[in-house]
């Protein structure tokens, strides 16, 4: 069927049209292909199966994902701007990219250097772009378009009406990507360069999550190789946020990363354990590093007796002066305990060696190996430098308050240090029960004894509520590596959180990482971040308030009610509307409007559960609403949820995080007086 000339709508669907045959003619290909005879063994096979697997997993054509959102037509072919009568050139910008049979592009991935100016052009700065075009869908087809004629000096800029409505489209199901409506300050953050390390501050619905996401995108297309060597990870707070976003990365082909909440990178134990909440603060304090390392060095004793080797007839005997300057040495290079205590025996053997060539022999390697392994050699290692056990060293340190005091003197007040140790010593590694503090402390220590395996990149969420030595347990994750971190100093809702990033980046190893700002809100509607704005000069002065860009003001009432009939009643009203709704409440509460709900008969899920048509209310609980997003929220009881913290500015911070989780409007119900904060 032919496509008229003068209808470009007709002609932009024939164009989606090839690019859906096109993708399906390279997903075919690769599953054609026979390595019945390339491979050498059965690992080989294996591994190039497994990647050609994941390669027809990233050439999938999901029906409800555009291929392609935008255009870009250039005024020069690239790189030839100076030629004259150079014909420009026309490129589709989608999700991933797509060639014909001949290998031309049909769509060019959004990372790609020519793809830059769809989010970065403008009328001042037009990057040599005729026109912009953006595209609107409706389940996956062509149903509008929109275009910038940025070399036009005589149209005006304007705001794009489709891009508007992509950021204000509701939102039911898993976060999405916004490849589609990137800003250029976010641009900016995604495409930084990898060496670098980038800490991202961002008030509630300025994209610093998908910043963050599509960071870790752009830099497996920009350094593939290097990072399929090393690796990427993604850090969340909780399991129902990583389930939340866990489909962004996957809609843009990129199916390696991996993603972890920090209670998973430190799982060494079972935590069966809680900290109050002053023991959590110490125990996350970063001074338990210098405690922890000098309760492990302790064990290194310096040695009072020779050690005499017999090999044949002949004894070879190293003084115990010689041993300590092994040792003296061996601790002055600050290498790690592990790796200290493997070279000992082979500095003691070398001793040995010595003595062997002074006497006419000529011992070799393999002579040193031995000497190594000798019964003397091994016993003055295990009495000087003993092998310990990360987790029976802070058992020690939690239980035995002389250990402790030892350790922790001049570092460690008397308060702090009975504030973390155990009423009740357990009796085995086994029998104790490991708080989530704990954790981090054993994985520290395993650190200080074995060098932690360092990754490419790491993406760490809501970093706000780090602990100072849970911001060393991540950046022990990528020491040689780089990070990208991302957080709301105004969101942070545990005694210990972030005051700083210039501090918390320096706990983390990287302080001289890039701090960026992001202060423009897309996903919280005006009138809905100023009323939760009261809040900041209370729990963050410094900060600069969330302005939204969206048009739409949004839906937004605050509503004093007599019980929680009429809470229900104003989530079945906003229920009347197209999208997600969240019933975010104190978490003392929320047994109470679960029973209201299931007598209302109004069906409603856990966080993390993926809502459906059919299913469109969440129940929240407000410790576990940060980083979830909903298009309208019932706020249930704002005094409940402040006195449900361990201090006001806690509690004020962790309202903050609920009041700022509706994409489209939020209703705030309380029967008792609103906090004064907000009057």
């Amino acid at each position: 069927m032919s496509t008229p000339v003068d209808d470009p709508l007709a002609r932009e669907r024939s164009h989606l049209s090839s690019s859906r045959s096109a993708l399906r003619a390279m997903r075919e290909d690769v599953e054609a292909l026979d390595i019945s005879d390339v491979t050498a063994n059965w690992v080989n096979a294996e591994v190039l199966a497994r990647q050609i697997e994941e390669r027809i997993k990233a050439l999938a054509d999901l029906s409800d994902t555009p291929l392609f959102f935008g255009r870009l037509d250039y005024l020069h072919a690239p790189g030839a701007e100076a030629a004259e009568g150079a014909e420009g050139e026309r490129f589709y910008i989608g999700r991933r990219h797509v060639h014909d049979h001949d290998g031309d592009p049909m769509v060019i991935d959004w990372r790609a250097p020519v793809s830059q100016p769809f989010y970065r052009a403008s009328k001042k700065d037009p990057m040599d772009v005729a026109l912009r075009r953006r595209f609107g869908y409706t389940r996956g087809d062509i149903t509008a378009y929109e275009d910038e004629h940025l070399s036009d000096p005589a149209e005006a800029a304007r705001t794009s009406k489709l891009l508007q409505q992509e950021i204000e489209r509701p939102r039911v199901g898993p976060m999405r990507d916004i490849v589609a409506t990137i800003q250029p300050e976010q641009d900016e953050i995604v495409r930084s360069g990898l060496s670098g390390t980038v800490c991202v501050q961002g008030g509630p619905g300025t994209g610093k999550t998908a910043v963050g996401l599509h960071r870790v995108a752009y830099l497996l297309y920009a350094h593939r190789e290097r990072l399929a060597r090393t690796g990427t990870l993604v850090i969340g707070p909780n399991r129902s946020f990583l389930h939340y976003i866990e489909q962004v990365l996957p809609a843009l082909g990129e199916l390696t990363v991996q993603q972890a909440t920090v209670d998973d990178l430190v799982g060494h134990v079972e935590i069966r354990g809680t900290d109050d909440a002053t023991a959590a603060v110490v125990k996350g304090d970063a001074r338990l590093a210098r405690v922890l390392r000098s309760a492990l060095y302790s064990h290194v004793t310096m040695p009072t007796e020779p050690v005499v080797v017999v090999r044949g007839s002949r004894r070879w005997r190293v003084p115990a002066y010689e041993l300590e300057d092994i040792v003296r040495e061996l601790l002055d290079r600050d290498i790690r305990y592990g790796a200290a205590r493997e070279a000992l025996p082979q500095r003691i053997a070398h001793a040995v060696l010595v003595q062997m060539e002074r006497s006419g022999e000529a011992p070799d390697d393999r002579v040193q190996d031995a000497v190594a392994r000798n019964s003397a050699v091994k016993a003055a290692v295990k009495a000087v430098w003993p092998a310990v056990d990360p987790a029976k060293l802070v058992l020690r340190l939690l239980s035995d308050a002389e250990f402790l005091a030892v350790h922790a003197e001049g570092i460690l007040d008397e308060d702090e240090q009975k504030a973390i140790l155990r009423p009740k010593p357990a009796r085995s590694v086994k029998a104790a029960k490991w708080s989530a503090a704990d954790a981090v402390l054993i994985d520290e220590a395993t650190d200080l004894i074995q060098r932690t395996h360092s990754l490419g990149h790491v993406v760490v969420d809501e970093a706000q509520d780090l602990s100072p030595m849970q911001y060393r347990a991540v950046g022990r994750r990528c020491t040689t590596g780089s990070a990208t971190v991302l957080g709301d100093l105004a969101q942070g809702t545990t005694p210990w959180a972030t005051r700083s990033w210039q501090e918390a980046l320096a706990h983390l190893g990287k302080p001289d990482a890039l701090v960026e700002e992001l202060t423009a809100g897309f996903r919280v509607p005006t009138d809905v971040i100023t009323y939760a704005s009261r809040l900041l000069p209370h729990i963050a002065p410094g900060l600069t308030p969330v302005a939204s860009i969206r048009e739409n003001p949004g839906h937004f009432e605050v509503r004093q009610v007599s019980g929680t009939k009429d809470v229900v009643e104003a989530c079945r009203e906003l229920l009347r509307h197209e999208g997600s709704t969240g019933l975010i409440a104190a978490d003392a509460r929320v047994p109470e409007l679960a029973e209201a709900l299931a007598e209302s008969g109004i069906p409603y899920l856990g966080p993390g559960e993926e809502t459906t048509q059919d299913t469109r209310l969440t129940l929240v609980p407000a410790s576990l609403a940060k980083g979830l997003e909903y298009d309208y929220v019932v706020l249930d009881e704002p005094r409940a949820v402040v006195d449900g913290e361990p201090d006001e500015r806690t509690g004020l911070r962790r309202l903050y995080v609920a009041l700022t989780r509706a994409v489209s409007g939020l209703t705030v119900t309380h029967t008792a007086p609103l906090p004064d904060q907000l009057a």
